[in-house]
Order: structure tokens, then sequence, then C-alpha cells
């Protein structure tokens, strides 16, 4: 199994941008965490981040020809961007979108998830650890689905 991890705009920023909300974990150990967590489970992981909405599109459909599923953190863009709902769509891959924290306590405007609806789960609140429950859960559930088949 390959999957794609994509992290949208201002994730760089993990470690020092609002520790008091997001924490300390940066995006690197997040990273390393998902790539090794991969391949005990057997999964080839590739990491992505952008801040550039056009960016994030063109890796979704770049995906779509590699990998068989995505766990994806489109930050603020999950308020906002339907491109990145669209792709999602487009390409047909299991997707699970995550949050480090969670967005529908916060915020009004933050309360409305544009790309969820392409997703097949939504993982929220857990800080950094949510990445790795969206990992396992997507491999998981691939492992049911083909003893299904």
């Amino acid at each position: 199994m390959k999957l794609l991890v994509l992290h949208g705009p201002n994730l760089n920023l993990l470690g020092t941008r609002e520790p008091a909300l997001y924490g300390t974990t940066t995006l690197a150990e997040i990273d390393s965490q998902l790539i090794a967590r991969g391949g005990e489970l057997g999964v080839e992981v590739r990491c992505r981040q952008s801040n550039s909405e056009g960016q994030l599109v063109d890796l979704i459909q770049e995906a779509g020809g590699w990998a068989q599923a995505m766990v994806i953190n489109p930050g603020g863009y999950s308020h906002t961007s339907v491109a990145i709902r669209d792709a999602i769509a487009a390409v047909g891959l299991v997707a699970v979108e995550v949050h480090l924290t969670n967005p529908s306590a916060r915020e009004p405007f933050r309360q409305i998830d544009v790309v969820a609806g392409a997703c097949t789960a939504v993982v929220a609140g857990f800080g950094p650890a949510g990445y790795l429950v969206a990992l396992e859960q997507l491999v998981s559930g691939v492992e049911r689905s083909r003893a299904a088949e």
C-alpha cells in the first residue's frame, strides 16, 4: 500500500506556531513518526506540505496515479477550498482528513468544513497523534476490504 500524507498552509510552522494551541511537535517529527509507523505496517508513506492551494491540488491529482489512500490536513483551506475538495473526489482515493485541534470547538468560521465531504472520515482534536490514528485506520480498512473480497 502507498499513502500520501498532505499538509496544508502554515503546518510548516508547527513547533513554533501558537504552541499553546498546536503544541511543540514539529512537522518533521510528525512525518518521521508516520514514515516509521507506515514501515511497521508495510505501507510506503510519502509526506508533502504546501502553503499553496494550487500546489495541494496538483499533489492530490498526482497521488491518483500512485497512491491507494491519502491523509490530508488542509489547514485553513478546509473551510474555503472547493478546489481541494473536488480534487479529492476526482482522484477517487480513500481519504481521511486530520486536524490537530477540534475546529468544531473553535471560531464559528472554522465550523464549516468544505473538504470533509470528499473524505471517508475526519480525525480531529488529538494533536499529532491524529495522523497516526488516520494512518492505522486507513490500513486496517484496506485490510478489511481485501479480506471481504
